[in-house]
């Protein structure tokens, strides 16, 4: 299923039910009391956060949302039945703004409900005005409308794991081998257009657009992929041994200097995201020998963060690393 990230929606509260003139009647007599109910009230309109990242996309063809109206009220003095509720499912981590007040409404908690819309109050029957000196009133009034309104949805990311990294790190091929997920690839600079996403053991993995050098000022996908990795939980920088460019020491000082380009470029763009949990995975160890990914991964050891190693031609690699990362999710 495509992924969409943005969507103008329509959304209308119910109106409230109408309220009514009647009668009770009683054997002998025309009449012997007001007895109109109230109408019942409109449903309103809810926006709920789900784990479905692709809802946006079943929305496609049908961007409009509305709750059912009050019931019109009954003899005997009974309420007309209340409209359901609309409740919307937005993925987590949606923005919500109602285009017509400005106000916004923050997904951020799986299963968290904000009411968007009012429905109109139901109306008042004809037993609502009796009194003492209006013993046989006539007048009812109709429900009101329910509020109405255009949206925009705009969705940052809430993945439990982030893979980034420079272009062709392996980002996309490691998300296809720990997930279902379905990413293209290629040897060619940003083949990845917007995040890819898969479901790992029911955390959400996201593949963001790779980051070059100068993203932080707009320069390749950079603006895209900063929107999404903000709410991201934790981040794995994978970092390529095709990266690594021994000294006259065997020393691999270039995938350090990888490293620390990504690691700039969040730092200029929102000093939190640098702040950010990060494991580091150093991919494509196919490329090189143990001695030299021993070399490195010491190392990498050295920023005191979590260190692996994987190459897609290894299934143990994969599974190794599969096995931690659960460990690891599952401890946040």
């Amino acid at each position: 299923m495509a992924f969409i990230d943005e969507m103008k929606i329509y959304a209308r509260a119910g109106k409230g039910g109408d309220g009514v003139e009647r009668w009770l009647h009683e054997r002998g007599k025309e009449y012997s009391g007001p007895a109109g109910g109230d109408g019942g009230n409109g449903g309103d309109v809810h926006i709920k956060a789900v784990r479905d990242v692709y809802i946006l996309a079943k929305y496609k063809h049908n961007k409009k949302f509305m709750a059912d109206d009050g019931e019109s009220g009954r003899s005997s003095s009974e309420h007309g039945a209340n409209g359901e509720d609309m409740i919307i499912d937005l993925p987590l981590g949606s923005i919500v703004k109602n285009l017509r007040t400005g106000l916004e409404y923050h997904l951020l908690q799986e299963e968290q409900k904000i009411l968007i819309l009012k429905g109109g109050r139901g109306g008042f029957g004809n037993e609502h005005f009796k009194s003492s000196t209006n013993t046989t009133p006539k007048e009812w009034t109709p429900g009101k409308e329910g509020e109405e309104a255009e949206f925009q949805v705009e969705l940052q990311l809430f993945a439990d794991l982030g893979l980034i990294g420079l272009p062709n790190a392996g980002k996309s091929s490691l998300l296809n081998a720990l997930t279902k997920a379905h990413a293209k690839i290629g040897a060619y600079q940003f083949t990845t257009l917007d995040p890819n996403l898969g479901d790992f053991y029911g955390y959400i993995i996201a593949d963001i657009p790779g980051l070059i050098e100068g993203a932080s000022e707009g320069k390749g996908l950079g603006t895209k992929f900063l929107r999404h990795i903000k709410r991201t939980k934790i981040l794995a920088h994978l970092v390529s041994f095709e990266n690594a460019s021994p000294n006259a020491e065997g020393g691999w000082e270039n995938m350090m200097k990888v490293y620390k380009t990504i690691r700039k470029e969040l730092e200029k763009h929102d000093p939190e995201l640098s702040k950010k949990e990060e494991i580091i995975l150093l991919t494509k160890t196919d490329v090189t020998d143990e001695k030299s990914i021993r070399e490195v991964v010491k190392e990498f050891e050295k920023l005191k963060k979590p260190v692996f190693t994987v190459t897609l031609y290894d299934n143990q690699s994969i599974k190794n690393f599969g096995d931690e990362l659960v460990k690891l999710l599952k401890s946040k």
